[in-house]
């Protein structure tokens, strides 16, 4: 209403500068009719001047009135303001931030959708056309879905006033399964599948704000995350695959200053929206950002994934008791070993084109507090250089040591290169092609032939990633 006031009170105002200066005319032509002595050239010149002057007085009515309906709003019932910045806890740790524009519904609300397809192919042609050692593209000689996503984020905006936040991420394809298709996880992994983060956020007003967020939410532990568009390459490292997933609790987020911000996290667990064990893990981070084009985040991670009861999904129950209806039992003395991750990883941007990764992780787990502990240590090595606005190469190396078999099932020390290309086709629309080496030291990796395993494994990868929505950045 207050845009069509506007509108209105400009309507009349110009109508009445208009008869105003018609009024105002009257008495120069009188004037040229009572003093037919003057000179016409005189009369002409300062008719010429008042028309001169009307048309500037116009040209500032229409300039004011095209200004108020700009600013103000439209006449409908739930008007939609620009979406705020991501809260600081919100933000993937393995992607810089950016600002945030576009469509936005239900008052800052952005609704988000990606699409993630590829074709791969295994050179050792392995049976059941089964890549190893891939957390996403994990099919073979085959057309697949990758991911099929939908991002709905109402974000907290504490600068301007918005300490509340919303957000939930639900996936399909077969990157769900390899995020939540584990029962020894997950006593009802059915019911979560689709939830890949769900958490709400609240900004306390203490000091430069610190940020609670409460819910599901993915695992900043590792530099590379869940958006296929976010990260260098198609495919995803082994750290990504073995480290946590996500998780379901509370985190808080600190900025000290500009340049350093803590964390603290306690959850049910890796990989566990319900926990099956009462000890609550924590992790405590630290993100540093010595330059504007540098980024360092420091993470150690303390669990105890081992449960204290045995689900028992198939069995018809009896007197046991029951979790949401599946009978379970105690596991008598249950084991109470302790998992530590350490993990490091720093982004560099050197130029607008050139970005360089490193990353470090060491994870010890033991069984019982008195066991020897199985452990796996390495790190990757990252870069990517912008060669065209459309088109871009990234690399990356890679080196694990699983002694235990935490990760692999067996003790082996695995590797892998793998180079990207990525073309932008449009907008929202990118496609990448791959070539990427596994290799161990021992005969690991599937073949065409049963029984017989090899060294190493060989595959190429051609993907496709869609998205489109309010949210800008990396998701």
């Amino acid at each position: 209403m207050l845009g069509d006031f506007t509108k209105s009170i400009c309507r009349v105002s110009k109508n009445a500068i208009a008869v105003s200066l018609l009024v105002s005319l009257t008495p120069w032509v009188a004037l040229a009719q009572e003093k037919t002595d003057q000179s016409s050239t005189e009369l002409s010149r300062r008719v010429t001047e008042l028309s001169a002057l009307v048309q500037k007085l116009l040209a500032r009515v229409d300039e004011l009135e095209k200004t108020s309906r700009v600013s103000s709003p439209p006449a409908v019932s739930n008007p939609s303001p620009a979406a705020p910045e991501q809260s600081p806890a919100s933000q993937s740790l393995s992607t810089p931030s950016a600002s945030r524009s576009g469509a936005s519904l239900l008052g800052g609300t952005t609704v988000n959708f990606l699409f993630d397809g590829y074709y791969g192919f295994n050179f050792n042609n392995p049976i059941g056309r089964v890549n190893l050692l891939r957390a996403y593209d994990v099919s073979a000689n085959a057309f697949s879905l990758n991911q099929a996503d939908v991002v709905i984020e109402n974000a907290a905006d504490p600068a301007h006033g918005k300490r509340f936040g919303l957000r939930l991420d639900l996936q399909y394809g077969q990157a769900t399964a390899t995020l939540q298709g584990s029962s020894s996880n997950e006593p009802h992994p059915d019911v979560y599948r689709a939830i890949f983060q769900a958490y709400g956020t609240y900004v306390v007003p203490i000091g430069t704000g610190l940020t609670l967020d409460f819910g599901k939410w993915a695992s900043s532990l590792g530099l590379e995350g869940n958006y296929t568009k976010d990260q260098m390459n198609y495919s995803r490292s082994y750290w990504f695959n073995f480290l946590p997933f996500y998780h379901m609790g509370a985190r808080l987020n600190y900025k000290l200053n500009d340049t350093v911000a803590l964390n603290y996290w306690v959850t049910n667990g890796t990989q566990q929206t319900e926990p099956f064990n009462g000890f609550k893990d924590q992790l405590f981070g630290l993100n540093i950002a010595p330059h504007k084009n540098v980024a360092w985040t420091l993470n150690y991670y303390l669990g105890q994934e081992h449960p204290d009861v045995q689900f028992l999904p198939n069995s018809t129950g009896g007197n046991l008791p029951t979790a949401q209806g599946i009978p379970f039992e105690p596991i008598p003395n249950p084991p109470n070993g302790k998992l530590h991750i350490f993990d490091s990883y720093l982004t560099w941007q050197v130029s607008p084109k050139l970005t360089l990764a490193v990353e470090g992780d060491y994870v010890i787990q033991r069984l019982l507090t008195t066991s020897a502990p199985s452990h796996t240590i390495g790190g990757a090595g990252y870069a990517r250089y912008q060669l065209t606005p459309k088109l871009a190469i990234a690399a990356r190396t890679e080196y694990l040591s699983d002694r235990g078999g935490l990760f692999t099932g067996t003790t082996q020390a695995i590797k892998e290169n793998t180079f990207t290309s990525e073309q932008k086709l449009a907008e929202g629309l990118i496609m990448r092609g791959e070539w990427r080496r596994d290799a161990s030291n021992h005969p690991y990796f599937l073949t065409d032939t049963l029984g017989i395993l090899k060294k190493e494994q060989n595959t190429a990868t051609l993907g496709v990633i869609w998205w489109f929505g309010g949210k800008e950045g990396g998701w």
